[in-house]
């Protein structure tokens, strides 16, 4: 079997952070690391995204041309996958002259087949910058979820495709100014004509082991109706469209960024001599396509139709996409710069590249969004990395040199519970397998930990160091077992721990070339007599510093952000706000949540408010009994956790960054006065 895979292109409008690396990247590098450890023929292939709004409106805000912009980004973004050990075979950029021709002949052909639907209609214009606004050039207030920052093309509260005229009090997000409509001519996708085959290809049987996050989604905009999609835009920056009638415009982001895969894959094939067509084109490949949620509807529905209506490549096999990660419990923002920067991790932490990569492993978002924390990182490490895996290869080649020079001793008689533990350690590459191939990378990963806990449990149970003067021929095979086991582990750990895997094979003295991931228990890796090296730690405990150092950088860019965010207002804006005077009645912790406290606050005239307010790291619920506050009531009331919180509390915050109550002076007021 011929494999295809791909990894999202990322925009080069920012680094890579966290989010992107447990929600694409990771997984992706895991299930591409396991099919070349089994001997499959499989090509990696990604590369920047340089085209698209978010380009120009980076390059915008930084002074700087969008070939500027999208130069710095793919630069960094690929040194910063390489660095971190992402192993694709190509990693391209979507402004090579390679992509341009692809994404032209892929427009050409469709044109001429007469797939495309040419049409004028009205779309928003900014006067100011006289310019029409495609995509995240406008922003609004979402029409589904009324998220008040919905772009264009997307909302990323609810995550609902958009388009701008859909927007609620929509803006240009280049002027700030209020847009107007004028007439434009583009070329359209009719979506509508490829109902038939979607609905045919996304409910057929093997769709049962796609995720039901992306069938759930997919089988919704199909049955909700498809619309015609625009695949050209007016913009300066992108791929022109190849018609003498379309000047000035070029090729709609999302009609030409996926087929950036094949023209990687076709660079990637013409540096090695080979032929790029049978990865996409030969029935017998499959191919599958590693995505954030939010790129959903694209790959499963508007590039498949694209394919379609080519007529000559595959569709994709499968679709993994994962959900989104949290940092500390809020979400990963690259404008408000609340994230962990890949490049910037690697400069602090250039040798715990694997923890990173467990501790993401361990919390890949599979079905629900997941959160990281540095806490957590740190557990993760000093109770599974060094605690478990460190410790066992650590005791078994320390002992192997303490007692035979370095040597694998060779087997005696072998017990009952020495077979037990053999028969165990040849289902660990079937069990680990399948779980990839389902796309359950964190169990794989705790399956791979369990090797590392079979042999700490079996080195506990036999106690060599206890039988070493007594019966010498007993733990001649203790430690041959042993060693099997770290042989294993060294080898199975490599889809996972790729910097630890190859450390380990190298002071195995085990080449990796002999080994097959489905025969590599078939019979004992290291025989009798085979020399191995010494090793240090494979793994170091991360210290209460290093937590605190990276939390307190956290804490530095909320308490900026907070700042930056304060704007100026019209007087007839501040007017709007109904301030007025409150007394905390009663107050209780939210269960289950760390930071919130619910409040019964008196407004006068037996009005008696309910507020959830985010300040119990400040207060407990018996010191702010019986305070004065400053209420804004007239706020829309919004749930909590399950809370209906009717207004909202006035706060300071004070030098340590901690909340404290700005308390009208009781004696001079009376409960429900307004303060103007």
């Amino acid at each position: 079997m011929r494999y295809t895979v791909t990894a999202a292109l990322p925009y080069a409008n920012g680094p890579i952070h966290i989010g992107h690396l447990a929600g694409v990247y990771i997984p992706a590098d895991v299930y591409v690391r396991y099919l070349r450890l089994k001997g499959e023929d499989v090509i990696f292939i990604c590369g920047s995204d340089e085209h698209g709004v978010a380009i120009s409106i980076r390059a915008g805000k930084e002074g700087k041309t969008p070939k500027e912009i999208v130069d710095i980004y793919h630069n960094l973004i690929k040194s910063s996958f390489a660095n971190f050990g992402i192993s694709f075979d190509n990693y391209s950029r979507t402004s090579k002259k390679i992509q341009h021709e692809t994404a032209s002949a892929f427009f050409t052909t469709l044109y001429d087949k007469g797939c495309f639907e040419e049409k004028v209609s009205e779309q928003l214009f900014d006067e100011k910058a006289n310019q029409f606004l495609a995509d995240r050039f406008v922003v609004g207030t979402c029409p589904k979820c009324e998220h008040p920052e919905a772009y264009g093309d997307q909302c990323e509260g609810c995550g609902t495709s958009l388009s701008p005229k859909e927007l609620i009090n929509p803006m240009s997000a280049i002027t700030q100014t209020k847009p107007t409509l004028k007439s434009t001519k583009h070329w359209y996708l009719p979506l509508k004509k490829y109902e038939s085959f979607l609905k045919k290809w996304i409910l057929k049987p093997h769709k049962d082991d796609w995720k039901t996050n992306v069938y759930g989604q997919v089988k919704g905009w199909i049955n909700d109706g498809l619309l015609e999609r625009a695949v050209t835009r007016d913009l300066e920056w992108g791929i022109p469209v190849p018609l003498k009638q379309a000047k000035g415009k070029v090729l709609y982001v999302w009609f030409e960024a996926p087929i950036g895969y094949i023209s990687s894959t076709k660079e990637w094939a013409n540096a090695n001599g080979k032929d790029w067509e049978p990865y996409w084109k030969d029935k017998d490949t499959k191919l599958i396509h590693f995505i954030g949620k939010d790129n959903i509807v694209f790959h499963c529905i508007i590039f498949p139709a694209i394919l379609k209506a080519e007529g000559s490549y595959i569709l994709p096999e499968n679709v993994p996409a994962n959900e989104f990660l949290n940092l500390e419990g809020q979400k990963l923002s690259t404008s408000k710069n609340h994230a962990v920067w890949l490049h910037e991790y690697l400069k602090d932490f250039p040798n715990k590249k694997d923890e990173l990569r467990y501790v993401l492993i361990s919390n890949t978002p599979e079905t629900k969004d997941a959160d990281f924390t540095w806490k957590d990182f740190q557990a993760k490490v000093n109770n599974e990395l060094v605690a478990i895996f460190g410790n066992f290869v650590n005791r078994v080649i320390v002992l192997t040199h303490k007692y035979y020079g370095g040597k694998v001793p060779h087997t005696t008689t072998i017990l009952t519970q020495d077979k037990e533990v053999l028969k165990a350690l040849k289902n660990f590459p079937i069990r680990i397998g399948k779980l990839i191939e389902l796309y359950r990378f964190r169990e794989a990963q705790q399956e791979m930990m369990n090797i590392a806990r079979m042999g700490n449990k079996y080195l506990a149970d036999e106690m060599p160091w206890k039988l070493f003067k007594s019966d010498p021929e007993r733990v001649h095979t203790i430690m041959n077992i042993a060693i099997q086991i770290t042989a294993i582990l060294s080898f199975l750990s490599k889809p996972f721990l790729p910097f630890t895997s190859a450390k380990l094979l190298k002071t195995l003295k085990i080449k990796e070339d002999n080994l097959n991931w489905e025969t590599a228990t078939e019979s004992g890796i290291l025989n009798g007599g085979h020399d191995i090296g010494k090793i240090h730690l494979l793994f170091e405990k991360i210290e209460d510093s290093m937590v605190s150092e990276e939390t307190k950088k956290l804490q530095k860019t909320t308490s900026k952000n907070k700042k930056m965010e304060t704007k100026s207002i019209d007087f007839s804006d501040f007017k709007k706000l109904d301030l007025r005077v409150g007394k905390i009645v009663s107050a209780e912790k939210m269960e289950n949540a760390d930071k919130l406290l619910i409040f019964k606050v008196e407004l006068g005239k037996g009005e008696i408010r309910t507020i959830v307010s985010g300040i119990a790291e400040s207060y407990s619920a018996n010191e702010i009994l019986g305070k004065y506050v400053t209420v804004l009531t007239n706020l829309r009331p919004r749930k909590v956790r399950g809370v209906l919180s009717e207004g909202m509390l006035l706060l300071a915050e004070n030098e340590e960054e901690k909340f404290v109550f700005i308390n009208p002076d009781s004696k001079q007021v009376q409960l429900g006065n307004k303060i103007s």
